[in-house]
């Protein structure tokens, strides 16, 4: 499955919390998301995540946020509203 990354958050809503990281990270295995530059899985960020598990969706997508690199959501330090 391939998701874009707005589209985790809403993905992230279809599990029961709270969740276990290596329990997330496991049913998210072999979900690739399409980030500005380049794709991750899923199932790996989760695993690579220091939290011992998510109480809330939302934790988990904040998680998989704090993950990323600056450069794959966008150009760096340039905003929506700028043109």
């Amino acid at each position: 499955m391939e998701l874009e990354l707005a589209q985790v958050e809403e993905y992230l809503h279809e599990f029961d919390y709270p969740v276990d990281r290596d329990e997330l990270a496991a049913a998210c295995e072999d979900v690739t998301v399409q980030l500005a530059e380049g794709e991750r899985d899923l199932g790996d960020l989760f695993a690579d995540s220091t939290a011992d598990g998510f109480g809330s969706a939302d934790d988990a997508y904040t998680a998989v946020q704090n993950d990323l690199p600056r450069e794959a959501v966008g150009e760096p330090y340039q905003s929506e509203g700028e043109g």
